[in-house]
């Protein structure tokens, strides 16, 4: 039997994902593919399938601990023995020992690619080794800056402790260490920017006890490589503790409070002093939750806090239960990520939104007439796949909807190319997936990519890089009802489409009154980068090619 760790798989560049959900436990037996837990980011909630069939030893996670890629989640024993023995050592004797001074370590110092000293010394010596821990792969060539010095000379730290911070443009990254041992010298300092490959910190690592054999005659190299599963970790199961370092030494109270990167990101943009902020994660871990219940109280009031914007004048607390029967019910996370987002969008963008009808008889016929031949493509063919390539042309065409406006508000960064958000409300809340290159996908490839999008977020199996660099969004209330409504826009986007229900309406036709089909939209926008023109003509385009779908040929 062979015991092997399943690790956290690509996730899209989620950070801080969290176990809202344990699917399997300790004696379990797994099928390849079954959901061992679920984890919510602050986009998506995803199941993570096994990558191997056995028996369960151990879990290593439990619910509320926060996951990046390649993080531990579970010990499984396999029925593979082959991966459970050794690669045979050759028995040492005085013919075949090396001569002293002539250990492994030797190719290490001449550059070799060997294994950490640590790791090769010979079974009589406990001599440490030095290790240099390098900025891992990345994603990218260029330079991201260290925001964050997780660890301090003279700190002892185990395998997988977090000792620096990086941050790109687009995301934070702890960098774990990959043995435990003692932190010698700090190479790189706050602000500092550094590409892959470049060192970090200097460990004294020491020889891990943890995986030394029972008996006296095996050499801890061999010992080690007997089990594809690092005996340690089995031994102590990973925690938050283990995911995030020991608090930084900085001259900030800031730098002592024990948060993830995520939270110390979501911090700043809200002007939190984490210092101020109560923990209620484990070891008193300071979760997004706290930030955002924390700047909740200030706005009421309750709380001290720096630059939280505006003042807005608070709603009082109502006893409820004084007027008869309650049930208070906690919301998710997604919920509340969700109602972030849009007050969010709504204090900061100057929201317009135009109203205007499609007539969509024609669209509604054709749609109808192939039917049978959607069944024997084993799709649906709904009104969305028409609607999003109609949107397409019209930001083709209309390229300010196609753009997005600086932090700093000097300049617009207009993209060259043209990904739709579509709002689907799932049982756990509202996920808008994004279907890319939608103007160089044809009707068939849509109504595809609509069906299969659309289950996968009410399975919650989308991943985060399904739900990330829309352009425009379309918020369709389908059969659900409603002449209108006024979405908010999806920021960094500009614009989104509100889309209500149709129905048979007389239409004069300048002779007598004629049945169509009428679609309802209601198109927002931001106020500071569309104007009324803008907007006038990207509708007119809009329900012009809904209205006679040829147009969309061209």
């Amino acid at each position: 039997m062979a015991k092997q760790q399943i690790t956290v798989p690509d996730i899209g560049g989620a950070e801080g994902a969290e176990v809202i959900e344990l699917l399997v436990a300790a004696g379990d037996q797994i099928e390849l593919e079954q959901g061992l837990l679920v984890l919510e980011s602050d986009k998506a909630s995803m199941e993570i399938p096994s990558t191997l069939a056995g028996k369960v030893l151990q879990v290593l996670v439990k619910v509320g601990d926060e996951l990046a890629e390649g993080h531990p989640i579970v010990v499984v024993e396999t029925g593979d023995e082959t991966e459970a023995e050794p690669e045979p050592e050759p028995e040492s004797s005085p013919d075949t020992a090396e001569p002293e001074g002539e250990s492994p370590a030797r190719e290490t110092a001449q550059g070799a690619k060997a294994e950490p000293a640590s790791e090769q010394a010979s079974p009589d010596s406990g001599a440490p080794s030095e290790v240099t821990v390098e900025v891992p792969d990345i994603g990218t060539e260029d330079a991201v800056d260290v925001i964050e010095l997780c660890v301090k000379p003279g700190d002892e730290v185990a395998e997988g402790d977090s000792l620096v911070v990086l941050e790109s443009d687009k995301a934070s990254m702890e960098v774990p260490s990959p043995r435990a041992g003692k932190v010698i010298r700090m190479l790189v300092k706050e602000g500092a920017a550094v590409r892959e490959g470049d060192p970090l910190v200097l460990l004294e690592s020491a020889r891990d006890e943890s995986v030394e054999p029972s008996s006296g005659g095996d050499s801890p190299a061999a010992s080690a490589e007997s089990t594809p599963v690092n005996e340690a970790a089995v031994q102590a199961p990973a925690t938050p503790a283990a995911a995030t370092s020991q608090p930084a030494a900085r001259d900030s109270d800031d730098a002592l409070v024990y948060a993830g990167p995520a939270v110390r990101k979501l911090a700043r943009e809200l002007g939190v002093d984490l210092a101020k902020v109560t923990g209620s994660g484990p070891r008193e871990r300071v979760l997004k939750e706290d930030v955002q219940g924390f700047v909740q109280r200030a706005l009421s009031g309750k709380a001290p806090v720096a630059a939280v914007g505006a003042g807005l004048p608070t709603v009082p607390d109502v006893d409820f239960s004084a007027f008869g029967a309650i049930e208070t019910v906690p919301r998710t996370k997604l919920d509340k990520l969700t109602a972030a987002n849009m007050q969010r969008s709504w204090l900061n963008v100057p929201h317009v939104t135009q109203f205007d009808d499609a007539d969509i008889t024609d669209l509604e016929a054709f749609r109808k007439s192939m039917k049978e031949e959607a069944e024997q493509r084993g799709t649906r063919l709904t009104p969305m796949p028409f609607l999003l390539k109609a949107c397409a042309t019209a930001l083709r065409d209309n390229p300010k909807f196609n753009a997005s406006v600086t932090a700093d508000g000097e300049n617009l960064v207009y993209k060259h190319y043209v990904h739709i958000g579509m709002a689907v409300d799932t049982p756990v809340g509202l996920m808008v997936p994004v279907i890319r290159d939608v103007d160089r996908k044809s009707i068939w490839e849509l109504a595809e990519e609509v069906v299969e999008l659309a289950e996968k977020a009410r399975e919650r199996k989308l991943k985060p890089a399904e739900m990330q660099g829309g352009c425009f969004t379309i918020s369709s209330l389908g059969n659900i009802g409603g002449n209108g409504f006024s979405p908010i826009v999806n920021t960094p986007e500009v614009g989104i489409l509100g889309v209500s229900r149709a129905a048979v309406k007389p239409v004069w036709d300048g002779k007598a009154f004629q049945p169509r089909t009428l679609l309802p939209l209601s198109l927002s926008y931001d106020h500071r980068v569309i104007n009324g023109g803008d907007a006038g003509r990207f509708c007119t385009q809009l329900v012009t090619l809904l209205g006679d779908i040829r147009r969309l040929l061209f």
